[in-house]
């Protein structure tokens, strides 16, 4: 067989017209999938970045209406839509007992404020997850998706292949082109799933650390919250 024949831009351009289109799709998969792995790479260095700029201004402020205000011209952090969310419960936690003496506003903040400071954290975690668990669910659909969309290219273009040898089409020298080209989708469509599966679950645990400190900052805030209505 004449090397010329193996190679693999003339193999797709010679295939059939299914096994062309399972290649395009296959292709256009992986494309997407790349687009959103380097979304999602920029979107968490941009997070990491973004909370450590707004703790520090979270630790080096004198009180929290001091945090909100230069805090105001962040970018999106995790730290801050749980500040914002939790700062917004407080202001309506104080407006509503405005008037009482600081026992029973502790009183009540240990009663029923907190509940309600907890939910609104919660909110900015929502929020957050919402944020940076978007398209992840595409990811891995591709994965799991696109080594089955292969196969079928594969299946479909050897089958194509020996159908040309049962009708007396050749040898099997003439059919081992068309087992090569049907073999291709299965490369491609491992080609576009395993990136896709590696990044969804190295994402996944990424967002999983940034839940984990979430909760801690929500804790902290919580803390510093009970003290300033205590003291």
């Amino acid at each position: 067989m004449h090397s010329a024949n193996l190679d693999i831009f003339k193999l797709i351009l010679q295939s059939g017209f299914v096994v062309k289109f399972v290649l395009g799709l296959l292709i256009l998969a992986s494309v997407f999938s790349w687009a959103i792995i380097l979304k999602k790479r920029k979107l968490f260095k941009e997070v990491e970045v973004n909370n450590e700029k707004f703790y520090e201004i979270y630790r080096s402020s004198e009180n929290l209406k001091d945090v909100l205000l230069k805090s105001e011209m962040l970018p999106f952090s995790p730290y801050k839509a749980l500040f914002t969310n939790g700062y917004s419960e407080l202001i309506k936690i104080r407006e509503a007992y405005t008037g009482q003496h600081k026992s029973g506003l502790a009183f009540h903040f240990q009663n029923f404020g907190l509940g309600i400071l907890e939910r609104g954290l919660k909110k900015g975690v929502n929020e957050t997850n919402a944020e940076l668990g978007g398209l992840l669910s595409t990811l891995a659909s591709i994965g799991s998706v696109a080594p089955f969309i292969g196969l079928f290219g594969t299946v479909w273009g050897i089958i194509d292949a020996f159908s040309g040898l049962a009708g007396g089409g050749g040898s099997i020298d003439a059919v081992a082109p068309g087992i090569a080209e049907a073999l291709i989708t299965t490369a491609i469509g491992l080609a576009a799933a395993i990136p896709a599966v590696w990044f969804y679950n190295y994402f996944n645990s990424q967002n999983d650390k940034v839940n984990s400190d979430m909760e801690s900052f929500g804790q902290d805030f919580l803390n510093v919250v009970e003290r300033s209505i205590v003291e």
